[in-house]
Formats: C-alpha cells, structure tokens, sequence
C-alpha cells in the first residue's frame, strides 16, 4: 500500500475523530453538570443537521446553520424539563434506559418528518473538486471548517467554564449540587442550561460534517456511540482530552481498514470501548477517582 494511500486513510480518520470528538463534548458537558450519560447526543448531530437543510432553501447557509443550531438547543433542554427533571433521585441504570428510549424517539420522529432520503448541506466554502493536495492526500475544505470549529468549541468551553459566572456555576453543580443549592445556584437551570449546550454543540457538529457525511434520520446512533467512546476514552467530564480521544479514535478506525475488511471499521470503536472499561474506567486521561457516575 502507498504512502499516499495510507496518508489519505489517516486523514479520513482525522475528519471522523473530530465530529466523535465534537459528540463526546457533549457528553462531557452533561454529565460534568449533572452526572448523566446522555446517550441522546448523537440524534442532536442529526436533529441539527436536518433540520438546516430543511432551511437552507429558504434563507442563507450560514442563517440556517444558525437557526438549526437554536431550535435544536431548544429540543435540548424541552427534553430535560420535559422527562429528565420529572425523574426523583434516579439511578445511573435507570437513566441510561431513558436517554435511550429518548434517542430512539427522536430517531423515529425524524424518519416521520424527513423519511429515509439521505441528504447534506453544501459545502461552507469551495467543493469537492478544490480539495487541498498534502503529500499527496487530498483533503477537502470542509474538513478545515469542521477542525476549526471543534478547536474553537474545546477554546470557548474552556473560557466559558473558567471565566463566566454561570460556567462556574456549572461547575460548582459538578463538584457538589446540593452544596450548589445552598450559595444560591439555581441547579435545575444550570442542568436545563447543560442540555441545552450540549444539543447545540451537537447540531453545529452535524451541520459541519453532512457536506462530507451521509445525514439521514438514523445516522446519529453509531455517532453516539463512537462519541461516548471518546468520551470514556478521554475520561468523562475531561472536554479537552476528549478532543485527542475522538481524534485517537478516528486514527484507529482508519488504521482498522488497512489490516481487515471495511465492513469491520465500526466494531473497532466498541472493541475499545470494552478494551476501557475492563483495564481503566477512568479513561487514559482521567483520574480513577473520575470513573464512578455521580447521581443526579
């Protein structure tokens, strides 16, 4: 196999590790407020998607990416207010079986409303014809946007969380809500606030890869699992070491293709996922004390 072959294979997964970098944030965002595993973050990527190709024919690219990404952060915190904040002291089981019901009403209102068609936006800038040649890879420039923004989603969290009252907020809810609850913060905001971040992030990823991606009404379970694993991998809560996870991830899907079939590419990501749990729950990042799932 040529180097240039192998290039473009590790390039590809690059381009995946990103968008399951981008889904793993989300997890992140959620379960450092509150403690939850949201496996409903990879039907957001698709919801996002979908529903700015739905506008894109009636406004501008950039208003419709826009647009999706407020509707779906809406979509985000109705289903908190709406099946997660009527839950009382649920356990961590108990909130992975209604993430999950969750997801799969999601997926089945999407197939209502958009059917089976796969669909995608256009490229933010340039097409596939200007792809950028690097060492004898081609890399189209739609994989520049979705790399800038998952680096400017890591920066803007980081700030956020530091530096703004209401990011500490989050995280004070993070480290101890009831003691939260006593100063004053508002937790069940900031766990509605949460989902509501996460679902954008969410939609911004899936707008940015569905000029390159298949976006249809189910694409967003493999992309759940693939982030949670990314998640895990980079140890829950942890957004910046998510991002080198997702892109680890990615590299090894794409590694995967090079020694066995390609219709074996997406077992890689649950064999490292059963790889994690078994040596190290706390992720290759995480501290051990970061691996056990905080009640809500």
């Amino acid at each position: 196999m040529s180097s240039e072959l192998v290039l473009q294979y590790l390039l590809a997964g690059i381009t995946s590790g990103s968008v399951y970098a981008i889904v793993a944030i989300g997890f992140n965002i959620v379960y450092s407020t509150t403690g939850i595993i949201n496996f409903a973050q990879g039907e957001f990527v698709m919801l996002g998607a979908m529903t700015a190709i739905s506008l894109q024919p009636f406004m501008p690219l950039p208003a419709a990416i826009a647009l999706a990404v407020l509707i779906t952060a809406a979509v985000g915190a109705l289903v908190e207010l709406v099946f997660i904040r009527r839950l009382r002291r649920p356990t961590v089981m108990r909130m992975i079986i209604v993430t999950i019901g969750l997801s799969i009403l999601m997926r089945e209102a999407a197939l209502h409303i958009w059917d089976e068609r796969v669909r995608s936006l256009p490229y933010f800038s340039g097409d596939e014809i200007s792809s950028v040649r690097i060492l004898g890879a081609f890399v189209s420039p739609q994989v520049f946007w979705l790399l800038g923004l998952g680096a400017a989603s890591v920066t803007l969290l980081g700030l956020f969380f530091r530096y703004s009252l209401t990011g500490r907020s989050m995280r004070a809810c993070s480290a101890n809500q009831a003691a939260a609850a006593l100063v004053g913060i508002d937790t069940r905001r900031m766990v509605t606030l949460s989902f509501a971040i996460a679902a954008a992030i969410g939609a911004l990823a899936g707008c940015a890869v569905s000029p390159i991606a298949q976006t249809y009404y189910d694409c967003g379970a493999p992309l759940a699992i693939k982030g949670f694993t990314a998640a895990v991998l980079g140890g829950l809560g942890r957004s910046g070491s998510a991002v080198a996870a997702g892109l680890l991830l990615g590299a090894l899907e794409a590694a995967s293709v090079i020694v066995v079939p390609a219709a074996y590419k997406d077992a890689v990501a649950v064999l490292v996922l059963l790889i994690i749990l078994s040596l190290r729950p706390s992720g290759l990042f995480g501290r051990h004390d970061e691996a056990r799932l905080k009640e809500y």
